[in-house]
């Protein structure tokens, strides 16, 4: 059982996000590494950030589908962004892979381990 927890008593959440998602018992969960923007051969990626986005969402609904899950079986993400300039693009980019569908969420601003890298995403999945 999946449950998402926002109080009334706190700020109001922001777009595609739940301030806490509880995940019951007997629930699958995936815990997904930090996924970049490489192609398949780990050794070249696109240059522009939305590229690099598009490749890593790509990337991360066939890690799920490998666990019979889809992006809606989403349930926590973090994306750390090379640039805070990046943020409106990620999060139009996240709406459009996500629709309607609420996840925890954080999003930070950071060096990243290669310089090519615009982002890297991790992520965590639930199943009934």
């Amino acid at each position: 059982m999946i449950t998402r927890h926002n109080p009334s008593t706190l700020y109001p959440k922001y777009l595609g996000y739940s301030h806490a998602i509880e995940v019951g018992g007997g629930a699958r969960l995936l815990f997904v590494s930090g996924l970049n923007g490489y192609h398949a051969d780990g050794k070249t990626m696109p240059e522009s950030f939305e590229a690099q986005c598009r490749q890593i969402w790509e990337h991360l609904t066939t890690i799920l589908a490998s666990a019979d899950m889809t992006l809606n079986n989403l349930v926590s993400l973090r994306t750390y962004l090379a640039s805070p300039a990046d943020r409106v693009l990620d999060a139009k980019l996240r709406k459009q892979h996500l629709g309607d569908h609420e996840v925890a969420l954080t999003v930070v601003s950071a060096t990243l381990l290669m310089p090519a890298w615009k982002l890297e995403m991790e992520a965590v999945a639930a199943s009934n």
